[in-house]
């Protein structure tokens, strides 16, 4: 055996060489760009959640599981790969212990002999090898060549992943020949248990040089696949866990990332502040945590099958977009490494000029690592992000990219160039006087049953008697649709007894607009007006209708100073009908479809609650359509793309409208102005073409509650 022991070690020097070779590469190459101490420092402050993410997304495969039975084939394989440690620690033991005594019957020190681990080791090498099967089988029925672009596995690198499946399955059968050749010769450190190897081993001669031979083949065949590994997208066996660790991991998507500079917020008073470091502009200026996205990434392509741009005929796939970003990187490592002490070409004085030309490529442009159309079409939905088993931040990227592009480029649609110039001069979207921000007011006070509704503005102070500050948001004061779920909610809250106020003229957009858009100083100079604003108010509680203001409120204000509590509209009405305080009597006979808002579900996690509501209403027939709660599809109006032209493909708004269509509602229900707005309109385009029922209405989850509270008709 003492051959086997020089051999196994020689190989597994050089095999541990290579790989810490390429590992220390793929550190160096990460490291090139800014720091982001906000991931370590987020991860220390929050140790539980972090324990129990891991618990649940890497050792659970919480994410996965949800996709059946690829989620069930890779928990198992994964596994195996935990368990089968044990195989190892065996196998080189028993290389060792067979040069050193003659006899290669190592066992494991207390457990080793364990009936229980015998079974365990075999079973999880036998489920491994059916996952090996159902993935084979899964990528063949999904295969580009026959599904083309629905494929969830276009552009991926699909020779790699097949030579993984490869090499998986003879580390498997090697696995097994090594253990039933020990158990032949009598060295299995198992009496029972091993209910494959010992049968094997039955049918085995007894062979020493069978069991040395095996037990090379299955130690060599696993030291070419950690090398593979390294070099390959299956990083992600190592990657996976730190980018878990290290992902911003609120309860949602929650907040978009501060932007920063050389691991600081931006101070946009600096007056040394270098503009042209705003945002991301080549990919030196990805941080190591966008790094380690680009090595986590699967190129599964769940996120691809789940984005509503991909999904309607545009250029964006979130997956392409980091692995386009990834091959760049790749391709410029050692030029983009050695300029990190100083300029390329002085670094690199032999270095070809194309590689250097290379270098210097935008990370968006015509010509660029993204073309324009890819980074444009992101609405900022989530749902990449949501279906991520490894928690890539794709909006992450996409913001710093067009932040890049609108703050040092100047570079984005024109038509969002109108919706900038009217949040600068009149603090809303549509450039309207902030004077008819109080215009709902007086039309809910002339409307309510013929007497005077009384809604209270704040003037420098909250009331004292009041709770809530009901934050109307841009939509819901000035277009007309949302008006009317503004003047729901108002009344609802005082039929409720809930003493409110609102700031009228005094309110301005909460910036959600301008930071989806990528404009940060204009986000920045809003969230501080308002900040300032609410706390000269001594504002406390904070209801708002839509979900962006909800969101930005409630998750991003806290990044510049303002802490409020902050409801969204539903949540506030569902307690409200628990308790008693609003009560539904009138039935509502309809058919109702409810459509999930991105901004209050996937990146709130609030679904429930408009459910709730409606469930609360007599009458009401709920259908769910196929793409719900977290897998809800976009209404294409976030990440600013409600001011924007969709010139490129079908529109989403009409893609989820026919969807919305196949539940044949009388109703579709929401719980967002932009949605309202958006499904709004595709139901129109319907019904001039005959394809909708004239009856069939967009409304707000409170629209059907005060309706059925008040019997109106």
């Amino acid at each position: 055996m003492l051959w086997v022991a020089i051999i196994g070690l020689v190989m597994t020097v050089l095999a541990v060489a290579v790989a810490g070779r390429r590992t220390l590469f793929l550190y160096k190459l990460a490291t090139v760009g800014p720091p982001a101490p906000e991931r370590v420092e987020y991860a220390k402050a929050h140790a539980g959640e972090e324990i129990k993410a891991q618990l649940v997304e890497v050792f659970g495969q919480k994410k996965l599981l949800k996709w059946t039975p690829s989620g069930v084939a890779h928990f198992f394989v994964m596994w195996a790969f935990f368990i089968l440690l044990t195989v190892y620690v065996e196998a080189y033991g028993a290389i060792i212990q067979g040069a050193i005594t003659g006899r290669p019957n190592f066992h494991i020190p207390l457990v080793g002999t364990w009936a229980v681990l015998g079974f365990l080791q075999d079973f999880i090498a036998v489920a491994c090898l059916l996952g090996l099967v159902a993935f084979a089988i899964i990528r063949m029925k999904n295969s580009p060549k026959t599904l083309g672009r629905d494929s969830r596995f276009s552009g991926s690198h699909l020779g790699g992943a097949w030579l993984v499946l490869f090499m998986i399955f003879n580390i498997i059968w090697t696995l097994f020949l090594a253990r039933g050749a020990a158990s032949a010769n009598g060295n299995l450190p198992y009496d029972s248990g091993a209910f494959v190897s010992i049968p094997l081993g039955n049918l085995l001669p007894q062979s020493e040089l069978l069991e040395e031979i095996a037990l090379l083949l299955h130690i060599g065949f696993m030291l070419v696949f950690l090398v593979i590994v390294v070099n390959s997208k299956h990083l992600h066996i190592f990657t996976a866990p730190l980018n878990v660790l290290f992902s911003r991991r609120p309860d949602g998507l929650g907040a978009a990332p501060e932007m920063r500079v050389d691991g600081k917020p931006v101070d946009f008073e600096d007056e040394d502040l270098d503009p042209e470091r705003l945002g991301r502009g080549k990919i030196g200026d990805t941080t190591w945590k966008g790094f380690l996205d680009f090595y986590s990434c699967t190129e599964c392509g769940r996120c691809q099958s789940q984005c509503p741009a991909w999904n309607t005929d545009k250029p964006l796939s979130p997956k392409m977009l980091i692995l386009d970003q990834r091959d760049h990187a790749f391709a410029v490592a050692p030029y983009l490494m050695a300029a990190k002490g100083g300029d390329g070409a002085e670094a690199n004085p032999h270095a070809d000029t194309d590689v250097l030309a290379l270098l210097e490529k935008p990370l968006v442009g015509e010509d660029g690592v993204i073309h324009p159309d890819v980074l444009w079409s992101c609405t900022n939905c989530g749902a990449c992000v949501e279906q991520c088993p490894v928690d890539i931040e794709h909006i992450d990227h996409i913001l710093d990219m067009r932040r890049y592009q609108v703050m040092v480029e100047s570079s984005f649609p024109s038509e969002a160039g109108v919706m900038v110039k009217n949040l600068e001069n009149k603090g809303n979207p549509w450039g309207m006087s902030e004077m008819k921000r109080a215009d709902w007011i007086e039309e809910l006070a002339t409307s309510v049953d013929g007497q005077r509704f009384e809604v209270q503005l704040v003037d420098e102070k909250m009331p004292e008697d009041t709770e809530y500050l009901f934050w109307v948001g841009c939509a819901g004061a000035l277009e007309d649709r949302a008006k009317k779920t503004t003047k729901a909610v108002a009344e609802l809250l005082h039929i409720a007894g809930v003493k409110f106020a609102v700031l009228g003229p005094a309110e301005a957009c909460t910036g959600d607009p301008a930071r989806r858009l990528g404009m940060e100083y204009l986000f920045n100079m809003l969230a501080q007006q308002n900040i300032e604003t609410l706390n000269e108010a001594g504002v406390k509680k904070i209801v708002a209708t839509c979900p962006h203001c909800f969101n930005t409120l409630a998750n991003e204000y806290p990044q510049l100073g303002g802490t409020y509590e902050v409801v969204h509209h539903t949540q506030l009405l569902s307690k409200l009908v628990d308790e008693g305080l609003l009560t539904p009597v009138t039935p509502i006979e309809e058919k109702i479809t409810y459509h999930d808002p991105c901004f209050l579900g996937r990146h709130n996690k609030v679904y429930s609650q408009p459910r709730d509501i409606m469930s609360k209403v007599p009458g009401v027939q709920t259908q769910e359509m196929h793409r719900h709660k977290d897998r809800g599809f976009c209404c294409g109006a976030g990440g600013a793309r409600m001011w924007m032209e969709e010139r490129i493909g079908k529109r989403i708004n009409t893609e989820r409208v026919d969807e919305a269509l196949t539940t044949n509602p009388d109703t579709v229900s929401t719980a967002c102005p932009f949605c309202m707005v958006m499904l709004g309109d595709a139901i129109n385009e319907k019904k001039n073409s005959g394809e909708a029922k004239e009856s069939l209405e967009v409304v707000d989850v409170a629209q059907l509650l005060i309706k059925s509270v008040k019997g109106a008709s």
